[in-house]
């Protein structure tokens, strides 16, 4: 079973910066990618930003040049570092892995409990 548990978010303003984390535990045997979703009320979720293969990485076009995604390959874990923060980056954020487990051949796809970032203006 794999696990990803997500940690950083809160209440900010409008300019400020804030620093997600997600480390994915459990028996693993690869990861193609890990990133970041987000989700306000009343609209689909969304990609923000992903690191496939621990090296290519892509944003959502709102973020880009204020939001930057890492990986830390040995500890399995990814961060979204938020600058610029705008209300409108409001949302829950979700960790999303795309992983193989010990004993599986197939890539299957995961996803952290979500953490609320608020931005006030």
């Amino acid at each position: 079973q794999v696990q990803l548990v997500e940690s950083g978010g809160g209440l900010v303003q409008a300019g400020g910066s804030l620093r997600l984390s997600c480390a994915a535990s459990g028996s693993i045997l690869s990861i193609a990618s890990m990133g970041w979703y987000r989700q306000s009320p009343g609209k689909q979720r969304e990609l923000v930003a992903i690191v496939i293969s621990g090296v290519t990485t892509d944003y959502a076009d709102s973020v880009k040049g204020r939001f930057t995604i890492s990986r830390d390959n040995a500890r399995n874990t990814v961060y979204l570092q938020m600058n610029g923060l705008k209300p409108e980056d409001t949302a829950v954020y979700y960790c999303y892995g795309r992983i193989v487990p010990n004993g599986s051949s197939a890539y299957q796809t995961w996803w952290g409990q979500g953490t609320q970032v608020t931005v006030s203006s």
